[in-house]
C-alpha cells in the first residue's frame, strides 16, 4: 500500500478541517446546494462525455492505483529473467514449469514457453495483454481529468447561481447569507476535489502509465529472447538498455 497516498489526502483535508475549526464552526461550510452543484454536476458532466461502465472502471483502476504500492523494479526484472535463462538452458523449457514469479504477465509468458508455443503467439498475446491494460489507465486518467476539469467549473456555475440569489433577494437580508454562502462554498467544494483528489490521481496514473509500459516490454522483449533460447548472459546484456545510466552502473557494480 502506498503510505504516501494516504497521509496526503488525509493530511490535505486534515488541514482544511483544521483551519476551519479554528476559524469558527464547521457546520458553516456545509451546505447541501452547493454539494449538489459541485459532486452531482462534476459527476453528470463526466457521465456525458464517457460510459458509465468506463468510469466505474475509471473509479476501480484510479483507486487502485493510488492505494498500490510501487511498481515492479525493472533492476529485479532484469535479474529474474536472467535467471529463467539459465534454467532453461540447463533445464529446457520444461524446467519453467514450477518456477514462480513476480508479475501475472511474466507468469503467462513462462507458461507459453513452458507449453512450446511458437514466438510469434507469444508475442502477439502479450503485447495484446499489455496494450489492454495500458488502455484501461488511460481511460482512468481521462475521467479523473474529465472529474478534474469539472469540479472547479461547477464551482464557478455555483458562485453564479449564488450571486444571482443573492442579487434577486437585496431586499430580504435574511436571504443573502444563504446565496452568498452557495456562491462560496461552491468554489470550495470544486477546488478540494480537483486539487486533492482528482488532479493527484491523474499523475498517479501517468506515472503508472509510464512504469507498467517500461516493465511490460521489458518482459516481452526478455521472455522472446528466452524463447529463442539465447544466452543468459545476451539476454540481460539486451534488457539492461531499459534502464537509465544510473541504474545500468549500479547494476555493473554489483554484478
Amino acid at each position: 500500500m502506498d503510505l504516501a497516498t494516504l497521509i496526503g489526502i488525509i493530511g490535505a483535508f486534515g488541514v482544511v478541517i483544521t483551519a476551519i475549526f479554528l476559524g469558527g464552526s464547521f457546520g458553516q461550510f456545509v451546505d447541501i446546494p452547493s454539494i449538489l452543484i459541485v459532486f452531482g454536476g462534476g459527476l453528470a458532466a463526466t457521465l456525458i462525455r464517457f460510459q458509465l461502465s468506463d468510469m466505474i472502471t475509471a473509479f476501480i483502476t484510479g483507486f487502485k492505483v493510488a492505494l498500490s504500492g510501487k511498481g515492479a523494479n525493472p533492476r529485479d526484472l532484469i535479474s529474474e529473467i536472467t535467471n529463467l535463462g539459465e534454467i532453461v538452458r540447463k533445464s529446457g523449457p520444461l524446467g519453467l514449469e514450477n518456477v514462480d514469479v513476480s508479475d501475472p504477465n511474466l507468469a503467462k509468458g513462462v507458461q507459453y514457453i513452458a507449453d512450446g508455443y511458437e514466438l510469434e503467439f507469444i508475442k502477439e498475446s502479450m503485447e495484446r495483454e499489455r496494450d489492454l491494460q495500458l488502455s484501461r489507465l488511460s481511460e482512468g486518467r481521462r475521467v479523473f481529468k474529465a472529474l478534474g476539469d469539472s469540479a472547479p467549473a461547477f464551482g464557478m456555475i455555483g458562485t453564479l447561481v449564488g450571486l444571482v440569489q443573492m442579487l434577486a433577494n437585496m431586499d430580504d437580508p435574511a436571504a443573502i447569507g444563504p446565496s452568498m454562502a452557495v456562491a462560496l462554498l461552491t468554489t470550495l467544494y470544486g477546488a478540494l476535489v480537483s486539487n486533492i483528489l482528482c488532479l493527484p490521481l491523474v499523475d498517479k496514473l501517468d506515472a503508472k502509465f509510464d512504469v507498467d509500459d517500461l516493465n511490460q516490454t521489458l518482459i516481452i522483449d526478455g521472455i522472446c529472447q528466452i524463447r529463442e533460447s539465447k544466452s543468459p548472459a545476451l539476454i540481460k546484456e539486451m534488457l539492461i538498455a531499459y534502464l537509465p545510466e544510473k541504474m545500468r552502473a549500479e547494476l555493473a557494480d554489483a554484478a
